[in-house]
């Protein structure tokens, strides 16, 4: 009888409680809601390195990568141990050996099936979709790539964009099973005499995830080299050999700050590896993802790459970029250049050969206005020109 007097007891307890208990429900779903939205907001503020967002335009996931603001390694180095060790346990998890398959053929022109051509690095900078960035010239002409990661798997990759113009390239595996992402830095900041990291594979997988260690020689080079050539690039004397392309540079914070990408390979020379910065080849990586291809700005004209400095002195004429043809209708053509011209200085600075020309145009936009110096029939002359559009292939 206890029971039951209990059991009635609190039956209209209940009953006589139903208005709190409703007015407590809908509190706690406007508190959800509140904090859904909260979260929401803070999201790409906590994990500003990569934030996935629904892109209704096409019904798909757009990929934004973002360069970190909290550094995965902060603490003060032991003195008992070097910082590169908790650099490599950090990022070299992330860093992949990048294979290049082409079918060869024999002397009799059939052909002997896929084989190996090349071999080079990369890292993941989405685990979540399986992004992975190296150099353009490491997956070029490839009719395979296989990828090896840190866990002994070897898995196939699909190329979703490569740009020659800045040798940068983004592939992307299905397989995302326990991966490892980077986190960027920023290389605008860096400083000459800054200890720096390189991860690669020189050599190919017998060597993957080799770690060297070096400092920042110098900033602001310029080399020669299709694609490395529209770019300032970072120079390292961190021991970078051929398989390490698209290998990561790493700065003591375990924050990818470029991208390995060539030596000065001359008889005499040692430690001169070089760098794409990470922070001028984000954009480039971003369009690729988002797009598949990159966006250039252009003059759109076609250069005669024979025209040298030394030509240019023995013809008596000043150094330059000669232009041979002149796309109608194009960037150049509307503000008046002709072929024939020699284009001298783009905004003031001055131009001796192609790759400075594409140097300096890549500092630009498509749409942007530049001033462009050249030489016609003796003399010098200036015109301003709208800048138009080039794509990656």
């Amino acid at each position: 009888m206890d029971f039951d007097r209990d059991y009635y007891n609190d039956y209209n307890r209940s009953y006589e409680r139903k208005p709190r208990i409703i007015s407590t429900v809908i509190l706690a779903v406007f508190c959800a809601l509140l904090g859904g939205l909260i979260a929401v907001a803070l999201a790409p503020k906590v994990y500003p390195q990569l934030y996935t967002q629904a892109d209704n335009s096409d019904g798909g996931d757009k990929v934004i990568i973002r360069q970190g603001e909290t550094p995965p390694l902060t603490s003060a180095p032991s003195s008992e141990k070097s910082p590169v060790v908790d650099i490599a346990k950090t990022v070299g998890p992330a860093v992949v050996g990048v294979a290049n398959f082409q079918y060869r053929g024999n002397f009799f022109g059939t052909s002997t099936g896929l084989a190996e051509v090349s071999s080079g690095s990369g890292f993941i900078i989405s685990a979540q979709h399986g992004y992975i960035v190296t150099n353009n010239h490491v997956i070029a002409g490839a009719e395979k790539i296989m990828v090896s990661l840190a866990d002994g798997r070897n898995v196939p990759a699909t190329l979703v964009g490569g740009d020659p113009r800045t040798d940068l390239a983004v592939i992307k595996i299905e397989d995302t099973h326990n991966l490892t992402e980077v986190q960027l830095g920023d290389s605008d900041v860096l400083e000459v005499g800054q200890p720096v990291v390189a991860i690669g594979n020189p050599g190919g997988e017998a060597f993957a995830r080799t770690v060297t260690a070096g400092v920042v020689s110098a900033t602001d080079r310029f080399l020669s080299i299709e694609g490395e050539a529209s770019f300032s690039l970072i120079q390292t004397d961190a021991a970078i050999n051929p398989g390490n392309s698209g290998g990561p540079l790493v700065n003591y914070s375990g924050q990818v700050i470029g991208i390995n990408s060539a030596k000065y390979n001359f008889p005499g020379f040692e430690g001169m590896g070089f760098a794409i910065p990470i922070s001028d080849a984000l954009p480039v990586i971003q369009q690729i993802i988002e797009k598949g291809y990159v966006s250039h700005p252009a003059l759109e004209v076609k250069i005669n790459t024979r025209y040298t400095s030394e030509y240019a002195t023995y013809r008596g004429l000043p150094a330059g970029t000669y232009i041979s043809e002149v796309v109608p209708g194009g960037a150049a053509h509307k503000a008046g250049l002709r072929p024939g011209d020699i284009i001298t200085a783009i905004n003031d600075v001055v131009i001796t050969n192609s790759l400075e020309l594409t140097h300096q145009l890549f500092k630009y936009k498509p749409g942007d206005t530049v001033k462009v110096t050249f030489y016609r029939d003796g003399d010098t002359k200036t015109v301003n020109v709208k800048l138009g559009e080039i794509r990656s292939q």
